[in-house]
């Protein structure tokens, strides 16, 4: 049995809804991103008293098919912008469609219908997010940062940071205030 839940989007999300499986005795063979599979079914009464502790951490039990499909695209675009080393082999597109075995056409409607915005605004802000956490660990430059996210070049990534925060990279670095979005929020 398989149970997707939403707001999943780190390795600390995964280890709290680790925690929370063991409290409750319920055995599992994996956990991913948005993603449980359990080891047998479970009952209709412990399904809702786990729905309720995950809801009480800030994590919600998706049932409807749509929406389980929405969060699985979430889940491939935070887990692959995540791990990103550089130039990617195949575009988002391929990797979602690929992944969920539907057309790009039709995930990307569902998506814009459901979330109010469109697959690739959400790929961006992602990134951006992800740009942010680099920035402020000051390890990389803006050229390494540019390359790691698959940028076409460091200038395109300081104009869509700008479109987006409304301050330059080096402007972000500079102030003293860094915002950052949580994952599950965008």
């Amino acid at each position: 049995m398989e149970l997707r839940i939403k707001n999943m989007v780190c390795h600390r999300c995964i280890e709290a809804v680790k925690s929370l499986l063991q409290e409750h005795h319920i055995p599992f063979s994996s956990i991913q991103l948005g993603t449980v599979t359990l080891d047998s079914e479970i009952s209709t009464s412990s399904k809702n008293q786990l729905a309720g502790d995950l809801s009480g951490l800030g994590f919600e039990l998706l049932e409807e098919p749509k929406s389980i499909l929405i969060s699985k695209i979430k889940a491939i675009i935070i887990k692959e912008i995540q791990q990103a080393e550089g130039e990617r082999k195949v575009n988002f597109s391929q990797l979602i469609s690929s992944g969920l075995q539907h057309d790009y056409s039709y995930l990307s409607r569902l998506f814009s219908l459901v979330e109010g915005i469109t697959i690739e605004k959400y790929i961006s802000k992602q990134k951006i997010e992800k740009v942010k956490e680099l920035l402020s660990y000051e390890e990389l430059n803006l050229s390494e940062i540019a390359y790691q996210l698959d940028y076409s070049s460091s200038s395109y990534l300081s104009s869509q940071f700008k479109k987006e925060t409304g301050m330059s990279p080096s402007e972000f670095k500079n102030s003293r205030k860094i915002s950052r979005v949580s994952l599950d929020s965008i």
